[in-house]
C-alpha cells in the first residue's frame, strides 16, 4: 500500500483526497488483508468496506509506486498487526507488474447479498476512488446478461450480487482470470449451497493472482462455524477487532436495548386458542399413528421435523397411513403460521393469510390439507372473528407511542422499524402515515401476493431516508445487512428474531454516530418469548466467541495455515506420483466428495453412472430415425472417456436449471465449457441432435396425478427438433414415493419411449445427473465429432389447444375439465357466460368449481 501521510486523511494515488478519515484499526486490518486471503471481523458501522477499498486501491494501482512490503501500509501501523512475508508480497508485486506490461486490465470484484447494499457500495467506491465512474459498474438481475458481458470487459471494479456472478460464470460470460481482489461482504453467508462458495472455488481456480477478503460483523456462532466460512472462501488469515479495542472504541457509542412486554387482549387470545385447539386435534391423529407422543400445540419446529421424518419412513415402507399423516402435518404447519401471525404480527396480517388460503383451497389441484384447513369449523369461526375484529393489535399502539416519544419529545430525526412479515410492514406503514412521514422498504420477490419494490424504488427510498425527506422507515429483513443509514435515533423490533446474527445486524443500524436506542416488542405468552431467549443466548454466545476468537486469533490462523500447508504437500505428492491429468481428475473428485461429505458414496455413484450410462447410451445411440447423420454416431462403440483425458466439450444449459447444482458442477469440470441460454426446447443441449429434458421423480409423478401435462408437450417439442431426445428421470423410489398405480407410471414411461422416441435414463441424484450429462456430451462431441447446435422452437398451439388453455386458466380448473366445458358449450364465449347451474351440468364440474368460475368471470375488477 502506498504511504500514508501524517494528517487525518489518507494519501494514495487512487484515493479521493480528503474523503477518508484516518483510522488506525482500518489500516491495520487492511495491512493483513493486503498480504493474504483474510477474514476481517469488525462491528457494524465501523467501516469494513473502507478496509476492502484500501486493499482494492493497492491491488489496482499500477503506476509503479511500490513499497518493499505492500502489507506495511504505514510505519505507524500497530506493531501487533499480523505480518506477512516479504517474499509473498514481492511475488505479488511482480505478478502485478507483469499484468501491467501485458496490457491486461486488472479488476476488483465486490459481492454483497442484496441489491440495495450493492448500490450503496458502488456509490461509496465512486466517491472514494479515483477511477472513472463508468469503470465502476453494478451487476444485478436488472442488467441483461449480454450487457453484463460487455460491461465486464470494460470495468475495473464490479460490484454485484452473488447470484448474478454465479450465473455469468456458469454461462461462461465472464472470466475471473484478471480479478486481483475479490471481496465477500457479509461473508458469514458462505455456508451450505450459497453462491459465495461456488464463486470462491472458481476464483481460486481461475484467477492468475487471487486475493480474497471476507467481511462480517458476525462471522458465526462459534469457532467451528468461522473455520467453515474460512474453508469455503479459501481464507488463510483472521483479523478481529471488537468495540473494546482502543482504536475502535473511539468511534463507537453505547446502544441501549429495551425489551417491552405486550399483553394481548382477550379477543386475540380467543382466536389464538381456537387455532391451537385444531393443532392439538391434528397432533392427536399423528399420535395415533405412533409418530409422536405429545399433542402439545407449542412443540418446537425441530420436533415437527422429526415427526415428518417418521412419516416419510412410513411412506417409504409402503404404508398408506403415512400419506394421511403427512397431510395432517401440512395442516399443522398452516395452523402454526396462523397462530404466529395473530400472536406476534396483527389481526390484519392473519386476515390476509386466511384470504390466500381460501383462494388456494378453491384452485384446481388443491391439496386435501388446504381444503380441510379452510373447512374446519374452528378455523371458519376464527376467520369470522378476524373479519369482525376492528381494534388494533396492542403492538401497534405501543409502536406509535415510541415513535412519538422519539420524534416529538426527544427531537429525534430518523427511526427504523423492522418486522418479519411484509403484510405487517404494509399495514404499519399505512398506520404510521397518519401521524408521521413514513415509507416501507421491502424486497422485490413476493410469494404471498403483496407488492414488492423495484431496485430503483429501493434506492430512491434509502436516498430519501438518508436525506431526511421522511422520518420512519418500515422494513423487512432486506435492510438488516450492511445498509448505511447513519444516526438513526431508534431501531424498533416489531418482534424478536430467533437468530443472533440477524439481531446483531438489526441493532447495528443505530449507535453509529451517537448513542443509539433499540426497543424490542415482545408479546407475552407467545413464541416471541421463545425467540427472545433463543436470540439472547445466541447473541451472548457470539459476543463471547468473538472475544474469545480475538484471544485465539493466532491459534485459528495457525490452524488455517496448517490446513493450507497440508493441501500444498498433498498436491505436491500427487504431482510426483501421477500424471497432471490424473491429478486434476482426482483433485476434482476429492473436492466434490468433500462438498457432499460422502466420498465413498460419490465413488459408487460415479461407477453406477458410468454403468447405467453405457447401457442407457447404447439404447440412446440406436434409437430414433435412421439417416446418414445417425449412422455416423453409431459406427464405433468406444469406452466412456475419463474426464481428464477428453477433449473440450460445450454444454448449453437452460437458465431455469440454475436452481439445481448441476450447472455449477459442470462449469467446474476440466475441458467443459457451459453456456446459459433461455432454451425454447429442452434443459440441456449436448450436440446438434441430443437434447435432455430433466425431471425429478416428484415432478414426473405430478404430471400423472395433477393437471399439468407439460412434460409430454416438452418431450414432443424435443422430438420434433432433435433426433435424439433424452429424458433424465432424477430420484429414487419411483414406484413407492407417491400413491400412484405402477401401471400408470409404466404407461407414462412407455409413452415417452414409443410415442415420442425419447430415451429415458434414470439417475439417483443431481450428482449422478451431472455425470450422465458429461458422459453423453463427450460421446457426442468427442467420439462422434458432433458440434453443439441450439435449434428448435416450441410448436405453436392449435386453435383448440389455445381455447383449452384460456378456459383451463380460469380458476385453474385444468385441461380435462376445460375440454369437457368446451365440448358441452361449444365455445369459450359460451363457457364464460354460462350460469352456475349450467356449469354444474358438465361432468367434473361441482358446486365449488362452478362458484369459483362465476366469481372470477363475473366479479368487478378492482
Amino acid at each position: 500500500m502506498a504511504a500514508v501521510d501524517e494528517g487525518p486523511n489518507l494519501d494514495h494515488p487512487l484515493l479521493t483526497p480528503g474523503l477518508l478519515e484516518r483510522r488506525e484499526y482500518q489500516l491495520q486490518l487492511a495491512a493483513t488483508a493486503t498480504g493474504d486471503h483474510t477474514l476481517v471481523c469488525l462491528p457494524t458501522g465501523l467501516g469494513k468496506t473502507t478496509v476492502s477499498l484500501l486493499v482494492t486501491a493497492h491491488r489496482l494501482h499500477d503506476s509503479g509506486i511500490r513499497v518493499s512490503n505492500p502489507a506495511a501500509l504505514d510505519s505507524s501501523t500497530d506493531s501487533t498487526s499480523t505480518s506477512t512475508s516479504t517474499s509473498t508480497s514481492d511475488s505479488r508485486s511482480d505478478a502485478v507488474a507483469e499484468d501491467s506490461e501485458s496490457g491486461q486490465k486488472r479488476k476488483s470484484l465486490l459481492l454483497a447479498p442484496t441489491k440495495p447494499l450493492v448500490q450503496q457500495h458502488a456509490t461509496f467506491y465512486r466517491e472514494a476512488l479515483g477511477v472513472p465512474d463508468d469503470e465502476i459498474v453494478v451487476f444485478t438481475g436488472a442488467v441483461s446478461p449480454d450487457d453484463r458481458s460487455e460491461l465486464w470487459d470494460q470495468a475495473r471494479i464490479v460490484v454485484a450480487t452473488p447470484q448474478v456472478v454465479e450465473n455469468d460464470l456458469v454461462g461462461s460470460r465472464i472470466s475471473l482470470h484478471d480479478v486481483v481482489h475479490l471481496t465477500f461482504d457479509e461473508c458469514h453467508r458462505a455456508t451450505g449451497d450459497y453462491s459465495y462458495n461456488y464463486i470462491a472455488e472458481r476464483y481460486h481456480q481461475d484467477a492468475a493472482d487471487p486475493l480474497v477478503t471476507g467481511m462480517s460483523a458476525s462471522p458465526g456462532g462459534d469457532k467451528a462455524e468461522i473455520l467453515t466460512v474460512c474453508s469455503n472462501l479459501g481464507l488463510r488469515e483472521v483479523e478481529v477487532m471488537t468495540e473494546t479495542d482502543s482504536d475502535v472504541s473511539t468511534f463507537t457509542y453505547q446502544t441501549e436495548v429495551e425489551w417491552e412486554h405486550i399483553e394481548l387482549p382477550e379477543e386475540i387470545l380467543t382466536i389464538r386458542d381456537s387455532l391451537k385447539s385444531v393443532i392439538g386435534d391434528r397432533l392427536e391423529r399423528l399420535k395415533q399413528l405412533g409418530v409422536t407422543d405429545t399433542t402439545r400445540p407449542g412443540m418446537s419446529q425441530k420436533d415437527l421435523n422429526r415427526i415428518r421424518a417418521k412419516l416419510q419412513r412410513l411412506i417409504d415402507s409402503g404404508k398408506s397411513e403415512g400419506y394421511k399423516g403427512m397431510s395432517a402435518h401440512a395442516e399443522i404447519m398452516k395452523l402454526r403460521r396462523a397462530v404466529e401471525l395473530v400472536e406476534t404480527q396483527s389481526v390484519e396480517s392473519l386476515r390476509r393469510y386466511f384470504e390466500r388460503q381460501r383462494n388456494a383451497a378453491r384452485s384446481s389441484g388443491a391439496s386435501k390439507a388446504a381444503q380441510r384447513f379452510v373447512s374446519d369449523p374452528k378455523v371458519k369461526e376464527s376467520m369470522r372473528r378476524v373479519e369482525e375484529y376492528d381494534d388494533l393489535h396492542p403492538k401497534f399502539r405501543r409502536a406509535r407511542i415510541l415513535l412519538a416519544q422519539t420524534l416529538g419529545v426527544e427531537d429525534g430525526e430518523r427511526i427504523i422499524v423492522f418486522t418479519e412479515s411484509r403484510d405487517t410492514a404494509e399495514t404499519l406503514t399505512d398506520f404510521f402515515s397518519d401521524h408521521f412521514s413514513t415509507r416501507k422498504f421491502v424486497g422485490q420477490s413476493d410469494t404471498e401476493g403483496s407488492d414488492g419494490m423495484t431496485q430503483t424504488e429501493q434506492q430512491e427510498t434509502l436516498d430519501a431516508f438518508r436525506a431526511g425527506e421522511f422520518e420512519v422507515l418500515v422494513s423487512t429483513s432486506v435492510a438488516e445487512e450492511g445498509l448505511d443509514v447513519p444516526e438513526v435515533d431508534l431501531v424498533l423490533f416489531y418482534e424478536p428474531v430467533p437468530k443472533g446474527i440477524r439481531s446483531i445486524q438489526r441493532k447495528g443500524r443505530t449507535g453509529r454516530g451517537r448513542e443509539g436506542h433499540v426497543v424490542v416488542l415482545l408479546a407475552e405468552d407467545t413464541r416471541d418469548e421463545a425467540f427472545f431467549w433463543i436470540s439472547r443466548r445466541e447473541e451472548k454466545r457470539m459476543e463471547e466467541e468473538l472475544r474469545a476468537l480475538k484471544g485465539v486469533v493466532n491459534e485459528v490462523n495457525s490452524e488455517l495455515g496448517q490446513s493450507a500447508l497440508d493441501g500444498t504437500e498433498e498436491e505436491q505428492t500427487d504431482e510426483m506420483t501421477g500424471s497432471e491429468s490424473d491429478h486434476a481428475a482426482a483433485k476434482r473428485e476429492k473436492e466434490s466428495a468433500g462438498r457432499n461429505g460422502e466420498s465413498e458414496q460419490r465413488e459408487t455413484t460415479q461407477n453406477n453412472a458410468q454403468q447405467a450410462g453405457q447401457s442407457g447410451l447404447d439404447a440412446f445411440v440406436s434409437s430414433g430415425p435412421d439417416d446418414e447423420s445417425d449412422a455416423k454416431g453409431s459406427e464405433t462403440e468406444t469406452p466412456v472417456p475419463s474426464a481428464g483425458e477428453a477433449d473440450a466439450v460445450e454444454i448449453v444449459i437452460d437458465q431455469r436449471e440454475l436452481d439445481a447444482t448441476i450447472a455449477r458442477e459442470l462449469s467446474t469440470r476440466e475441458d467443459i465449457t457451459t453456456r446459459l441460454e433461455t432454451l425454447s426446447v429442452g434443459d440441456y443441449v449436448l450436440s446438434d441432435r441430443a437434447v435432455v429434458e430433466r425431471k425429478t421423480v416428484e415432478d414426473f409423478l405430478d404430471t400423472l396425478v395433477g393437471s399439468d401435462r407439460s412434460l409430454f408437450e416438452q418431450v414432443r417439442d424435443a422430438a420434433r427438433n432433435y433426433s435424439r431426445p433424452v429424458v433424465v428421470l432424477e430420484g429414487d423410489r419411483l414406484y413407492e414415493r407417491r400413491n400412484v398405480h405402477p401401471n400408470a407410471i409404466r404407461g407414462a414411461l412407455a409413452s415417452l419411449a414409443t410415442d415420442f422416441g425419447a430415451s429415458v435414463l434414470q439417475t439417483r441424484d443431481e450428482q449422478e445427473t451431472t455425470e450422465m450429462l458429461e458422459v453423453i456430451a463427450r460421446r457426442e462431441q468427442t467420439d462422434s465429432d458432433r458440434e453443439v447446435s441450439v435449434h428448435g422452437e416450441k410448436s405453436a398451439k392449435t386453435l383448440a389447444e389455445q381455447q383449452e388453455y384460456v378456459v383451463s386458466s380460469v380458476a385453474e380448473i385444468g385441461p380435462v375439465t376445460a375440454r369437457a366445458l368446451l365440448e358441452h358449450f361449444g365455445s369459450v364465449e359460451t363457457v364464460m357466460s354460462a350460469s352456475e347451474e349450467e356449469l354444474m351440468d358438465v361432468s367434473g364440474v361441482g358446486e365449488v368449481t362452478a362458484d369459483r368460475i362465476r366469481e372470477i368471470v363475473g366479479s368487478e375488477y378492482t
